[in-house]
């Protein structure tokens, strides 16, 4: 009986332990002195891109260019008009719209005059999007769809002067 009691009295103990324990875990106890645990904090929303500034310089660029998906065809571009495949169009996030460029693809040396038409593009170290036909011209295989090219702007349009507001206005 001894035994028992004595076995009720350690299970009561163990009860009043965890009990405890997760009291201590669900609120904290205020002390006098300072946490040193960093408090999370919920992450910061991520900053947009930052917009690369046009280059209106006419200087040679390196680098690779992509093949404008299918899925694009007949597609608003950000000049308003409509992908079509069959044009001579390209996306660059650099030359203003409507510029005309020389684009040499440097593996095969063949070359296509385009009209920027759209920005992008968007995936990492490209700094072209030609249309099937301007691709197909400069020689870029479909299956690879990327080639290492040089740009060369042509004609690029002057940049547009927007009138500022005068102090006079109100």
């Amino acid at each position: 009986m001894l035994f028992g009691k004595a076995m009720r009295i350690g299970m009561a103990c163990v009860a009043v332990a965890v009990a405890a324990a997760a009291d201590a875990h669900a609120a904290p106890v205020p002390s006098s002195h300072t946490a040193t645990t960093p408090v999370e904090r919920p992450a910061a929303p991520a900053a947009p891109p930052a917009r690369p500034r046009l280059d209106r310089s006419g200087r040679k660029r390196v680098g690779t260019a992509s093949v404008y998906a299918g899925r694009f065809s007949g597609r608003r571009m950000a000049d308003g008009t409509r992908m079509d495949p069959q044009d001579d169009s390209a996306a660059s996030k650099t030359l203003p719209l409507g510029s005309t460029a020389k684009v040499t693809n440097l593996a095969t040396g063949q070359s296509a005059v385009v009209t920027i038409r759209d920005r992008g593009p968007y995936a990492k170290g490209r700094i072209l999007d030609l249309s099937p036909a301007a691709a197909d011209k400069v020689g870029i295989d479909r299956r690879e769809g990327v080639s290492k090219v040089e740009v060369t702007p042509i004609d690029v349009p002057p940049q547009e002067h927007r009138a500022a507001p005068s102090a006079a206005q109100h």
